[in-house]
């Protein structure tokens, strides 16, 4: 009896975003482990520990950012970080969750508990049958995404390895995660290959934008279908802020790209590649054209884009849409004197807004201070060092072309930007931080000049 309640009383020592951070870690090391392996290398030797923790943790982060071209590996290590994409993307707790259904266990209160926080949802009640169709909707989506894209590769490619890419691009799609095999293909990487083919970039914007949209507007589309007066705000939200990022974002490419690398390339062509690039940026980590090659308005508008990133309980990464349109919305009814900001007829709650205004901080904070100390450790260019740790704070996969030329200690850090931006910037520090009692009485308000 003792044993038994000691065992439950180490258990509940740890808190729920204490667990969605350990197991990311223990993501993170698996992955290290296996990659380290000299069968994951397609020549045959170890890839050394640097490059497999990054790898490892971008793959595990759904980031993309790499200091070795993925097509390197072997056929291993490339399964290795399918794997670790697949569960990153979905999140650790829903592959257990499918893993407790297959042994046919019940998951107890605590991992259901767990398992709400790691979705980011708010209720405990129907989380079991609301992941059965996370999985199962992933499943058919992704499936979908590689027959499109099979319907190039294979031609291109051959049966095996053209199924093969078409599966490992449709998930690597779909969980933003950035990840190609195309490195042996003509092009600057990525799918610039495939820069003016509408199948592959079409196929590609739908399953970034469907992964990015969160589980919890998957659900509503799915019980309420066109049924638009029935959306919760969250959902009217979400689609809101993505159409005007997606579309918008297309627009001010294909304008600023009208004279670098839109130039002497036919409208629809740029009209694709414009569409690309804004999906894209959103926390995908593909690429149609050459970051290096964009002009310097679409370089700051992809860092804007990137900070942002997709929706809550996605597999997308960024400050998330919704918190930049309650920042938006604050600051409007700040202006206009309203008490609280306010949408589709729903006021927002002030713990609402600090959540968001402190994400935004954090996440601006770290970047910042990152990109300041790859500045001190190695001459680069503050424009590409903040490109790249935006990049991986907001697990996009984006690259100003210095991933590979990283300091050791520079590597490490955007190594660990990556790590934070999936588990979250507040949850990972909320997970470090040490409980205290509240004091009973608060100190007196101090009167603070703002503005």
């Amino acid at each position: 009896m003792k044993l038994t309640e000691t065992r439950k009383t180490r258990r509940h020592r740890m808190t729920h975003v204490q667990i969605i951070v350990m197991g990311f870690l223990i993501m993170v090391i698996s992955g290290t482990a296996l990659l380290m392996l000299p069968c994951a290398s397609g020549d045959g030797r170890s890839a050394g520990l640097l490059t497999s923790l990054f790898t490892a943790t971008s793959a595990a982060c759904v980031t993309g950012l790499i200091r070795r071209s993925t097509s390197e590996w072997s056929f291993f290590g490339q399964l290795v970080l399918l794997i670790l994409i697949q569960t990153g993307g979905l999140g650790f707790m829903t592959i257990a969750s499918m893993f407790f259904r297959l042994i046919n266990r019940r998951m107890g209160l605590w991992q259901r508990e767990t398992m709400v926080e790691s979705l980011n949802l708010s209720k405990v009640k129907g989380i079991m049958e609301f992941t059965r169709g996370i999985i199962a909707g992933t499943a058919v989506i992704e499936l979908a995404g590689a027959f499109l894209f099979s319907i190039r590769f294979v031609p291109l490619l051959g049966w095996g390895r053209g199924l093969w890419y078409s599966l490992f691009h449709s998930v690597s799609a779909f969980c933003n995660a950035g990840f190609d095999l195309m490195g042996d293909l003509p092009g600057d990487g990525s799918l610039t290959y495939f820069a003016e083919d509408w199948l592959v970039n079409l196929t590609a914007v739908l399953l970034i934008t469907v992964g990015g949209l969160g589980y919890l507007v998957w659900d509503d589309l799915k019980r309420h279908r066109l049924k638009t007066g029935k959306y919760s705000a969250h959902t009217r939200m979400v689609l809101t802020v993505n159409t005007v990022l997606l579309f918008g974002g297309a627009i001010m490419y294909f304008v600023f790209e009208s004279s670098c690398t839109g130039q002497g390339e036919t409208l629809p062509s740029r009209a694709v590649e414009a569409l690309f690039a804004s999906a894209t940026a959103r926390t995908a980590g593909f690429n149609s054209v050459s970051v290096a090659g964009m002009s310097g308005a679409s370089r700051l508008l992809t860092i804007l884009l990137m900070f942002v990133g997709g929706s809550p309980g996605s597999t997308a990464g960024g400050i998330k849409t919704t918190t930049a349109a309650v920042l938006l919305l604050s600051s409007i009814s700040s202006v206009r004197g309203s008490r609280r900001p306010a949408a589709f007829g729903r006021s927002i709650s002030d713990g609402t807004v600090r959540k968001a205004t402190h994400v935004f901080f954090l996440n601006l904070s770290l970047a910042a201070a990152a990109a300041v100390i790859l500045c001190a450790l190695q001459p680069l260019d503050p424009t590409d060092a903040f490109f790249e740790t935006i990049s991986a704070v907001s697990t996009v996969g984006i690259t100003a072309g210095i991933t590979g030329s990283l300091h050791p200690v520079s590597a490490c850090i955007i190594a660990l930007l990556m790590f934070i931006g999936r588990v979250g910037s507040v949850s990972f520090a909320v997970a470090l931080a040490e409980k205290h009692k509240r004091p009973p009485v608060s100190s007196p308000a101090a009167e603070i000049l703002i503005g």
